[in-house]
This record gives C-alpha cells, sequence and structure tokens, in this order.
C-alpha cells in the first residue's frame, strides 16, 4: 500500500498566519473589511476568504477610499500608505510580519546614519516587500536579485546590502561572494560592504529539513501558488533533492501516471499554502488515485 506523508514544516509562516486571523475575526464579526493586495500568493486561499467577505483591492484603489478598514497584509507597506490614510480617516488593520517591520526599521535608521552609503536590495524588484522597504528611503535604492545584474552599484563607494526576508539563503549568498568580488576588482576595501541580512529564520530552517523530507519519499507533491516566490524557491530545493517532484496549485492538476511504480508520497508546500489544502490533496490521492 502506498504511503502518504503530509511534511509537518510546510504551510503557513507566522506572518501569513497571523494575518488571515486578523481578516477572520474582522469578517466573522460582519465588518467590511479591505485587503490592500492579496492576503497571500494562494488561489485557493484566496477564494476561501473572498467567500467569507474579503474584500482585495490594488494601490490605485487604495487611494478612492475613505472611511474604511483596511488590512495591511505580512509584506508591509511603505510609509506613504500610512500617510494616505490617515488623511483618509482609513482604519488600518496592521498585519505587517515582526520580522519585516524590524527590517523596515532598520533601512531607514541606516539611511539616516550614513546617507552617503548606497542602500542596495536583495530581492525581487517588484515583490511587496521589496517596495515597501524602497519606501522607506528617501534616496535611490538598487534592487538585485541575480549576480548578473550587479552591474547596477557603484563599487567604488560604501554599500549597505538590505535582504528579502524570504530570500533564498543560496541567492544570498552568491550576490554577496560576487559583490565582495567586485569591491577587489574596483581596488575598494570589500569591508565596505554591510550585510543587514533579517531573512526570515523560519524560511531558512524549511530548507534544510524540506531536503531531509524529500529525500525520504519516491515522489514529491509540492502545493504552492503559482505568484509564490517562496513557493517557487523551496520548489527548487525539492528538484534537487528528489528530480521526482512536481509542482501544483489545486487536486485538480494532480495526474494518475506520477504515481505509478511509487511506494511513498511525500507532500509539501509554501509559507504561502495552507493546511487544509495539503490534506485535501493527501485525502485525493487516497481515494483516487
Amino acid at each position: 500500500m502506498m504511503k502518504i506523508e503530509i511534511d509537518q514544516s510546510a504551510g503557513f509562516c507566522f506572518g501569513v498566519k497571523n494575518a488571515i486571523e486578523k481578516a477572520e475575526n474582522e469578517l466573522l464579526q460582519g465588518n467590511q473589511v479591505y485587503c490592500l493586495g492579496e492576503m497571500v500568493h494562494n488561489m485557493e486561499e484566496m477564494n476561501r476568504l473572498n467567500k467569507l467577505g474579503l474584500i482585495t483591492i490594488n494601490h490605485d484603489e487604495f487611494e478612492k477610499l475613505s472611511n474604511v478598514s483596511v488590512l495591511i497584509r505580512a509584506h508591509g507597506e511603505p510609509p506613504q500608505t500610512y500617510e494616505y490614510a490617515n488623511k483618509a480617516h482609513i482604519h488600518l488593520i496592521e498585519a505587517t510580519c515582526p520580522v519585516v517591520i524590524r527590517l523596515q526599521k532598520k533601512i531607514r535608521d541606516t539611511n539616516t546614519e550614513n546617507n552617503e552609503a548606497q542602500i542596495v536590495i536583495a530581492g525581487k524588484p517588484d515583490h511587496p516587500e521589496v517596495k515597501g522597504l524602497a519606501g522607506n528611503v528617501n534616496k535611490e535604492v538598487v534592487v538585485v536579485n541575480d549576480p548578473s545584474e550587479l552591474d547596477k552599484i557603484d563599487f567604488q563607494k560604501p554599500v549597505n546590502l538590505f535582504v528579502q526576508t524570504t530570500l533564498h539563503p543560496e541567492k544570498l549568498k552568491e550576490i554577496k561572494s560576487n559583490m565582495i568580488r567586485r569591491f577587489r576588482e574596483s581596488g575598494y576595501d570589500p569591508s565596505n560592504l554591510v550585510v543587514k541580512n533579517r531573512i526570515c529564520g523560519q524560511v531558512a530552517n524549511r530548507i534544510p529539513s524540506l531536503k531531509t523530507f524529500c529525500r525520504k519519499h519516491d515522489l514529491i507533491i509540492f502545493v504552492s501558488g503559482k505568484n509564490s516566490s517562496n513557493g517557487k524557491s523551496l520548489f527548487a530545493v525539492c528538484q534537487s533533492i528528489n528530480p521526482n517532484s512536481h509542482f501544483l496549485s489545486n487536486e485538480a492538476e494532480l495526474q494518475a501516471g506520477w504515481f505509478k511504480h511509487i511506494n511513498s508520497v511525500g507532500i509539501s508546500g509554501a509559507t504561502s499554502t495552507p493546511g487544509w489544502l495539503l490534506e485535501q490533496i493527501a485525502q485525493k490521492i487516497k481515494e483516487h488515485i
């Protein structure tokens, strides 16, 4: 009989869980709640929240509102969002992840203390957390997501490097080592690179445990929303350990052919994947595969 195991370290991180609980508490009291941006990059969970009454809006829609309640999701927001909310008498339900809040404070303080140094963020330029971080600085911010993008940086000047909290640790290591090399090539002391690393501990610790989990099974089913940065990163880890890994967003994407001659299946997911969805997929495999 085929063994099916759900990865106990998979599922919502603290920041996402906290944001969802705050939204649910408001909605269950009958309050109208808007969420600025997708609460979580998982369509299945977003559909569930929408059915409860959550209204997801973008920034253009936000700037047309007044006298309403708006939830700030775990990714955080730049100061301009709070300034508009104050002017428009919008009640903000604060659900920014504590790790992100500390990083926002650090980037503000660093900018004030050393205004001559360049501010560089390692992360995805279109990621809401990165946009929120950049908005806390009153000068140009350079965002790099790959060593090939380092030409944006002046290696004749000091650099304060901040890190998107969900960035893969190996990606940070690669960017950092290439920056040190570029400093040396330019004849500038690499000690002028100061790394302000606040990669989420829950994200960093998941990688070793995920590798162990993937080694235990013949087949890995990795469940995540297709827009989840964390999901893409963790799935790459699965593939590196177990090539027989498949990425899907819901039970409808399961394929019976994957399970031929398989004795052990591991089901895991991103920090944005709800536990109920992992359970649902496990049940589907038990009943129909």
